[in-house]
């Protein structure tokens, strides 16, 4: 069986799988345009990508899958993917639009540190294309003009200026998903626990976070599935089987998140980090750390 590659950057994609022109990235932040990236046609691998890609289609004959479902793209096509699924695009002819791509970090960091309050639609699991009249996808359109334009000057708010832009496309995208009946459908009825259960990971961590009183200690599959009154088994059954990963693993990809985070932009100590998590111990943080990327929590501080 052929393994399934994961990426976390579009940069090492397009570069390892040969999917079009290699793109810059020294951000988590990019933005293309989609004829200067697959030039060409061209059909991907299946993949993973742990970063969010949000397409603005102007033209072209296009369709891409998510999982098990493959979508049609045609004029004035609005999609998003988010991060974890399995992945693939088919480009049958030169295609015109956006490309825009960013990860968690960038998201909690430059646009809003409970992101996912605001826009609790970046934690739907699938979300199918919308297609756009005129008015609505030239207005999305100028504003990625906007950020392309702010993203390729050096200046001293370089990156303020561009996340506020990309703020502004975020809303616009919320105002647009609202009235999309697809979408809430597909909101309400297919994601329905999944939805919960990132929500209530991402509730449980920011009060973890935030709370330097009392024991603290790292959630367990038990207690989420609580938060829904489902049986841990069933639970764990429904995430498995929607987003490909084990609620084990997203808590765990979650703690690695935040540590992450907190380890490039925080002077913490290592110790109150760890403790901050959940972890009783700093020796057991700094295991389980290395176990998943590879370097102890002081190396990847030095060179994340």
């Amino acid at each position: 069986m052929e393994r399934i590659r994961s990426y976390n950057r579009i940069s090492d994609l397009l570069k390892s799988e040969d999917l079009g022109n290699e793109v810059s990235q020294d951000s988590d932040f990019t933005i293309n345009r989609l004829e200067e990236v697959h030039p060409k046609p061209i059909k991907s691998p299946t993949f993973r990508a742990n970063y969010y890609s949000f397409v603005l289609l102007r033209k072209g004959n296009t369709s891409y899958s998510i999982d098990n479902r493959t979508f049609p793209t045609k004029e004035r096509t609005l999609y998003f993917t988010n991060p974890g699924h399995l992945k693939s695009f088919h480009i049958k002819e030169t295609s015109y639009g956006f490309l825009i791509t960013v990860s968690e970090n960038f998201l909690k960091e430059h646009i809003h540190r409970d992101v996912f309050e605001e826009f609790s639609f970046l934690l739907t699991e699938i979300v199918p294309p919308c297609y756009l009249d005129e008015e609505r996808f030239e207005e999305l359109c100028a504003v990625a003009e906007q950020i392309m334009a702010e993203k390729q000057k050096e200046t001293l708010l370089n990156h303020k200026i561009v996340s506020s832009f990309f703020l502004v496309f975020l809303l616009k995208l919320k105002e647009y998903l609202l009235k999309d009946r697809g979408f809430k459908m597909e909101y309400d009825r297919d994601s329905e626990i999944v939805n919960r259960f990132k929500k209530d990971l991402e509730k449980h961590f920011r009060k973890l976070l935030g709370d330097f009183r009392g024991q603290k200690e790292i959630p367990q599959v038990q207690y989420f599935s609580m938060q829904q009154q489902l049986n841990p088994s069933y639970f764990s059954t429904v995430i498995k089987t929607k987003t490909g990963r084990t609620a084990n693993q997203w808590i765990q990809e979650k703690i690695l998140s935040e540590a992450k985070a907190l380890l490039s932009h925080s002077t913490n100590p290592v110790k109150e980090i760890a403790y901050g998590l959940g972890f009783q111990e700093a020796t057991h943080f700094s295991k389980f750390f290395k176990k998943h990327v590879g370097k102890s929590p002081i190396s990847y501080r030095k060179d994340p």
